[in-house]
């Protein structure tokens, strides 16, 4: 179906807005917040507050579709506060994440580079099935061919002046403790992904993990990373890559998730994921303090429909064991 709808004006977009149910108590605010943020950016933060309608049969495998119209009582500011909750929310993640990114480089440079200078560039120090697996479904690249190429771009595009030093002095290819630099996060998660299992299981033991748990855990903080970089939706995201548990009473927090896909399926089994590693990284950390201090500021609607912490698919009691 071609899309159809017109081009809006600010003041048109709100008036739409008030048309629909919102409550706008200061337009000037208002029209400030559509400027700086977007109408389609915040339309994602007030999506839970829209009214929803039994679908058609047939419409949708949802069993209910939103409707233009807002619940009662619903202020433009809960979006906004929501919004900006978010944002916070993500600044933290990132935090986290680069530190638990630079430890993973190190790691990787460590075990690879104690195998051979450049292991990162040969096959034969990866599992002979994990690098034959196809990238992704339906892909024709092997898992090794898309690593490769990614590698070779995140060189490519690389400004650092430490790799033009190393190309100018020693020639084209990085040993690995100088090639870590320019991985990313997906591009530590797809190495990892392809270590054979002596060494996956060798990092992932320092983190008190089984080599399966661990593997999923940093792909699924690649996907965390990724929203995060893209300043997309976090809060209550419906996570698309689900990541393993460790078996009952390995890592005890995780018992609370058992057999709940729910959960799996919210952003808070990742924030405790990277609180978990974090703990490890930097034993003396505070950053899970300021992350629980800043989820107890989740912001109290005005609307009759009321959201929270549980929209995030927080764990009963975390805050005894956080």
């Amino acid at each position: 179906m071609p899309y159809a709808r017109p081009w809006l004006s600010y003041q048109q977009q709100l008036e739409q807005l008030i048309g629909r149910g919102i409550t706008v108590t200061d337009r000037d605010a208002a029209l400030s917040y559509l400027e700086r943020i977007g109408y389609y950016r915040l339309s994602g933060y007030w999506y839970p507050f829209r009214r929803f309608e039994p679908a058609a049969e047939g419409e949708s495998k949802r069993e209910t579709r939103a409707t233009d119209q807002f619940c009662p009582d619903t202020h433009l500011l809960d979006a906004v506060e929501l919004y900006l909750f978010d944002k916070k929310l993500r600044l933290l993640v990132v935090d986290a994440l680069e530190r638990i990114e630079v430890a993973l480089r190190v790691d990787l440079a460590y075990l690879l580079g104690k195998r051979n200078t450049f292991a990162h560039l040969d096959r034969s120090y990866f599992h002979p099935s994990f690098i034959r697996q196809p990238a992704f479904r339906g892909s024709h690249q092997t898992r090794f061919e898309a690593w490769m190429e990614k590698y070779r771009g995140l060189v490519k595009r690389s400004k650092e002046d430490f790799v033009r030093h190393y190309h100018q002095r020693h020639g084209e290819e990085l040993p690995i403790w100088v090639a870590v630099e320019v991985f990313d996060f997906g591009a530590i998660s797809q190495l990892i992904g392809m270590m054979k299992v002596s060494d996956q299981q060798h990092i992932a033991s320092k983190y008190g993990l089984d080599w399966q748990v661990f593997a999923s855990w940093i792909y699924g903080l690649s996907y965390l990373r990724n929203i995060c970089a893209h300043h997309s939706r976090l809060w209550n995201r419906n996570v698309t890559t689900q990541v393993k548990l460790p078996k009952p009473r390995e890592v005890q927090w995780c018992d609370f998730l058992a057999k709940d896909d729910e959960r799996l399926a919210k952003p808070f089994v990742l924030l405790a994921i990277t609180r978990h590693l974090l703990k490890v990284i930097c034993p003396n950390t505070q950053w899970h303090l300021r992350l629980r201090d800043h989820l107890l500021t989740f912001p109290t609607q005005k609307s009759v429909r009321k959201l929270g912490l549980a929209n995030m698919g927080y764990i009963e009691n975390w805050k005894e064991w956080w």
